[in-house]
């Protein structure tokens, strides 16, 4: 039993700045990888950046150089650091990790209720 809640959402004008937080709480002996998905209006959900157990960072090419993925491996929590905003990162933005849990031996995805990022021109 593994729940993730984002926060960190709102309204912002292009050129400015928001900071996504995802914690994750629950029974949790580890976490494998934790990352953030978007998905805008008539769009296929896509990959934004992904932090693993072993410190490897992705991030889409559409954010490298504006987004930094962080995380605070005492509190469960990733971060989303998103600067530069432009009116195409608009975007419900959701919260992935693959953690171990009871009954899970493996690892098992998990997703937050997303939080919707808004970017005016």
């Amino acid at each position: 039993q593994v729940q993730l809640v984002e926060s960190g959402g709102g309204l912002v004008q292009a050129g400015g700045s928001l900071r996504l937080s995802c914690a994750a709480s629950g029974i949790i002996f580890s976490i494998n990888a934790m990352g953030w998905y978007r998905q805008a209006p008539g769009k296929q959900r896509e990959l934004v950046a992904r932090i693993t157990r072993r410190d490897s960072i992705n991030y889409a090419d559409s954010v490298k150089g504006r987004f930094t993925i962080s995380r605070d491996n005492a509190k469960n929590t990733v971060y989303l650091q998103m600067n530069s905003l432009k009116p195409e990162d608009t975007a419900v933005y959701y919260c992935n990790a693959d953690i171990v849990t009871v009954g899970v031996y493996g690892g098992a995805d998990y997703w937050g209720q997303g939080t919707q990022v808004t970017v005016s021109s």
